[in-house]
């Protein structure tokens, strides 16, 4: 025999016989086959998944991330409350078992009260268990789902809310943390998860990048719209009857505070028939979007307010917005960072039903020329402005902001600007302002507000004492004689009346208080 096959019959027989490698052996093919089965498992969970479920990812960019965060945790704390009292109804079901059997003992009076009332309490018990998820084995196990799976990671949101007595609460949500559970809504079941990036920043405003993602079956994939219809709905009844202040925070609007109530337009004084007058054009310009758009004319439109300071100026933008059910966008043009792109941008994607505004326009370029630029070379000559401006201002302008009177121009009614916008500015000084800024196209109306006439100082004395109604006027005709030729704003008016808010007569008598503040 050949030694090689010697050698390897030897080989085999030792292998062959050898109980320690046909163990391992059996263990490797175990193991091989543990593998595939949890290869195999893990593709049909994914195929699974991806054929049965699916998810809505909502980023916290999203303007509805906030709507769908706040809804809810409203809808977990609704669910909780209903829990509650069925477990109180149920406590009361079991105390009217033990009355029910004590009134057998009790007189007939009594015993027909205590029946009446039993009956009563499972009346009101069974509504509570039929209006639960459901009944019988399957409600209880639902209810218990429900608890176990109520988020256990919370977090707090605090609103500070101002009382018309002057008075500050704080009013405090519980939100889900991240995290997950599981709630029902109508006949689907959705699974929440709030994920919280720590190593990705909203650089807008420092804050870790976090999303909510709702998963469910794929058959109740249309509640989807219905939970961003819900979330959207209950924000927008929060705000409803208020104004919402948006401030500009890096590319973004944002809130600015919880809404405000709305200021009505009477309780500003304006001279006779200037509110009515901007109010009906404002409305005008509303109700034109399709007369502006056949024409091919820009549907924009430009308001400036300029006269003495405590006049009424942003008072009776912030009144007009409540008349018009309109939120306010504040813009402020020196805030650090701001940058000609970041204008238009901020300008493009302003809030719908929005007022922007730019509050003392003049203080934004103290140094621009009064001269006005003309004809084709108008982008030039501004551009050449500017340059000087900056040389000017040196390195203060650039750390406050980077807006170009070019930039702003372009903004308001270049190419790339935006349209359906209504833009109010206001100035205490419109002799500073360059005429490019204030021509027609960028300022379609502008306004001038005073100090208080004749006819303002009678309509505020009537307002702030309005009876009785005789000796008021009376009384407000001599306090307006009194300040005839006089340079008063209203907002010292307003200060005045503020300080003898009751007494009618201790104002008149301290004019000279008023005069004195002049």
């Amino acid at each position: 025999m050949d030694q090689n096959a010697i050698v390897s019959n030897a080989a085999s027989g030792f292998l062959a016989n050898n109980p320690y490698f046909s163990a391992g052996f059996g263990l490797l093919g175990v193991g091989a086959g543990l593998a595939v089965l949890r290869q195999s498992s893990r593709k049909l969970a994914a195929l699974i998944r991806r054929q049965m479920l699916v998810t809505l990812e909502i980023p916290s960019k999203d303007k509805s991330y906030q709507w769908v965060l706040q809804w809810l945790s409203e809808n977990s704390q609704q669910k909780v409350l209903q829990q509650h009292k069925l477990a109180k109804n149920q406590s009361a079901l079991q105390q009217a078992t033990s009355f029910e059997t004590s009134a057998k003992s009790s007189s007939a009076t009594e015993s027909d009260n205590k029946v009446h009332e039993i009956n009563e309490i499972k009346n009101e018990t069974a509504s509570i268990e039929n209006s639960s998820v459901s009944g019988g084995k399957i409600g209880y196990f639902a209810r218990r789902l429900s608890q176990a799976t109520r988020p256990r990671q919370l977090a707090v949101q605090t609103v500070y809310k101002l009382h018309d007595n002057g008075s500050v609460s704080a009013d405090f949500s519980f939100v889900p943390g991240p995290g997950k559970y599981i709630f029902k809504f109508e006949d689907a079941w959705i699974q929440v998860t709030r994920e919280r990036e720590s190593k990705m920043v909203d650089f807008t405003n420092a804050a870790p990048w976090e999303t909510i993602t709702l998963t469910t079956l794929n058959r109740d994939r249309n509640v989807f719209s219905k939970i961003l219809a819900l979330s959207q709905q209950h924000a927008l009844e929060k705000q409803e009857g208020k104004t919402v202040i948006f401030t500009s925070v890096g590319p973004e609007w944002r809130p600015f505070g919880p809404p405000r109530k709305k200021r009505m337009l009477k309780s500003v004084v304006l001279d006779d028939g200037i509110a009515d007058s901007i109010v009906q054009d404002v409305r005008e310009f509303i109700g034109n979007g399709k007369w502006y758009d056949m024409r091919g004319i820009p549907y924009r439109r430009g308001y400036l307010l300029y006269g003495p300071p405590g006049t009424g100026k942003t008072s009776f933008i912030q009144a007009l917005a409540g008349e018009l059910g309109y939120n306010i966008c504040v813009l402020n043009l020196n805030e650090r960072g701001h940058t000609d792109d970041r204008l238009n941008h901020l300008l493009t994607v302003a809030p719908e039903r929005s007022i922007i505004l730019l509050e003392d326009i003049d203080a934004a370029f103290p140094k621009a020329p009064s001269a006005s630029a003309a004809g084709g070379a108008e982008g030039h000559v501004l551009m050449q402005r500017d340059q000087q401006q900056q040389q000017q201002q040196g390195g203060l302008y650039q750390i406050h902001s980077m807006i170009t009177l070019s930039g702003l121009l372009n903004a308001l009614d270049g190419v790339s600007s935006s349209e359906e916008r209504i833009v109010f500015m206001t100035t205490n000084h419109i002799d500073r302002l360059d005429k490019a800024l204030i021509r027609p196209g960028r300022v379609d109306v502008k306004v001038y507000l005073g100090n208080a006439t004749q006819s303002q100082v009678k309509k505020m004395f009537m307002r702030f004492y309005p009876e009785p109604k005789e000796t008021s006027l009376e009384l407000a005709e001599k306090f307006a004689s009194k300040l005839e030729n006089q340079q008063v704003s209203t907002a010292q008016l307003q200060g005045h009346f503020v300080t003898f808010k009751y007494d009618a007569n201790a104002a008149l008598d301290n004019i000279h208080l008023l005069l004195q503040k002049q």
